[in-house]
């Protein structure tokens, strides 16, 4: 299993950075080597940084609390619009809105003219108005709902964002850290790890490996609603019962040693090569 993960990272280039021109120092513990003027990401770290953020997702969706996707890049968009409808958590896939969290009531508001739009368009009262309004009121839609669409059913802030590629969504990360939201981040060597508080490293401009890492992510927020599910069934049945939920973390770590010991070879083949 380990072998596969660290296999299947390194075939969707997630080990690529950028060119060493354009590096952030502060990526330094992050880097494995050199090639070709291009940065090695060290694939151990990916797996390290990967492993922590899947269980820390885990266990906000555990929680019941709610995990942010944002990557408004071209590669990223439709990505994290797939993988964050597939677990049921808000996204945003177009464009940061400012205010998007610290002024989140009011970005709530206007959920309400979104809906009122929708509505309008979906009975007879649009063919009332001018031609002229009518193409208005489509613009004024289709502007909406690609801005809100993917957080009108956030109705509360989130515990967590997943971020791909810091750097681009500075404005995202900013917000978060001014509300205390743990910021998880896929993140380049042209990038600050200091900016964000679980860095994955790892080519966040590849799709496949945008993909991959997203993918992941999204599959410890579902673990963590299906275990949520199972408790409350089972606070239901019952109140008396024991939790038997202690062994998965014990689990969790040592999967997490038995894979990052597992990466060096590979990581040292790739070098190699």
């Amino acid at each position: 299993m380990a072998n596969q993960v660290v296999q299947d990272l390194i075939e969707a280039g997630v080990h690529f950075g950028h060119r060493s021109s354009r590096w952030n120092p502060k990526m330094a513990p992050y880097i494995y080597g050199r090639k070709n003027q291009v940065h090695i990401i060290d694939i151990r770290e990916t797996v390290r940084g990967l492993l922590r953020a899947k269980k820390f997702l885990q266990q906000v969706a555990e929680g019941g609390s709610l995990v942010l996707f944002v990557g408004t890049k071209r590669q990223a968009g439709p990505v994290v619009e797939r993988e964050a409808e597939r677990c049921g958590m808000p996204f945003v896939s177009e464009r940061w809105l400012g205010g998007a969290l610290t002024n989140f009531r009011t970005i709530r508001s206007r959920m309400g003219r979104l809906e009122e739009l929708e509505a309008i368009r979906s009975g007879d009262e649009l063919q009332a108005y001018s031609k002229k309004m009518q193409s208005s009121l489509n613009r004024e839609y289709r502007k909406m709902y690609r801005n809100l669409n993917g957080i009108r059913a956030m109705n509360r802030l989130p515990e967590a964002i997943v971020v791909v590629d810091p750097k681009k969504e500075k404005n995202a990360v900013r917000e978060a850290r001014a509300l205390k939201i743990t910021t998880v981040a896929l993140i380049d060597t042209d990038c600050n790890p200091d900016s964000v508080d679980l860095p994955i490293p790892g080519n966040d401009d590849g799709i496949r490996s945008i993909d991959l890492v997203i993918r992941h992510l999204a599959d410890a927020v579902l673990a963590g609603a299906k275990n949520l599910k199972v408790t409350k069934e089972g606070s239901d049945a019952t109140d008396t019962e024991p939790s038997e939920d202690g062994s998965s973390d014990n689990s969790s770590d040592a999967a997490a040693t038995d894979q990052t010991e597992a990466v060096g070879a590979a990581t040292s083949s790739e070098s190699d090569g």
